[in-house]
């Protein structure tokens, strides 16, 4: 149900994605998942990978700003109202969403993953549990 997510602080420059995934490319780590928000000055990518750890010490021994955060795998049928039946739950219960984004793999056989980091995660877990939802790990 948590997955690590791992945040890399970069400045808004040509290149400087390709600086990224060049070292997490020679560490042999493989991007699952990414998301980009971006100001005029700096970005934050958020990246699910296949071996967080060595891409959190790799991204990190060559000079860049990361992070490491705990966020919910939420696995939905890839159809209409699936997110909405989530994001109603957690309106319900007055649990905001900080941000999210989603990814599908081949294995996923008709299932997205909605990566989601929210204001009180454990009682969301909770509240999706017993709602009969399944969690990515």
């Amino acid at each position: 149900m948590y997955i690590k997510q791992i945040s890399v602080f970069i400045e808004n420059k040509a290149g400087r994605l390709a600086e990224i995934t060049g070292v997490l490319a020679g560490a042999n780590v493989n991007i699952q998942a990414m998301s980009i928000a971006d100001t005029k000055d700096y970005g934050i990518l958020r990246i699910i990978v296949d071996k967080p750890e060595d891409a959190f010490n790799s991204l990190n021994s060559a000079g860049f700003r990361v992070r490491e955060t705990a966020v919910v795998g939420i696995m939905l049928d890839h159809k209409p109202g699936g997110l909405h039946r989530v994001l109603k739950l957690m309106d319900d219960n007055d649990i905001s969403v900080e941000y999210l984004y989603d990814y599908m793999t081949a294995g996923d056989h008709g299932k997205v993953t909605v990566i989601a980091k929210l204001t009180n995660q454990e009682q969301a877990v909770a509240i999706l549990t017993d709602a009969g939802m399944e969690f990515a790990v």
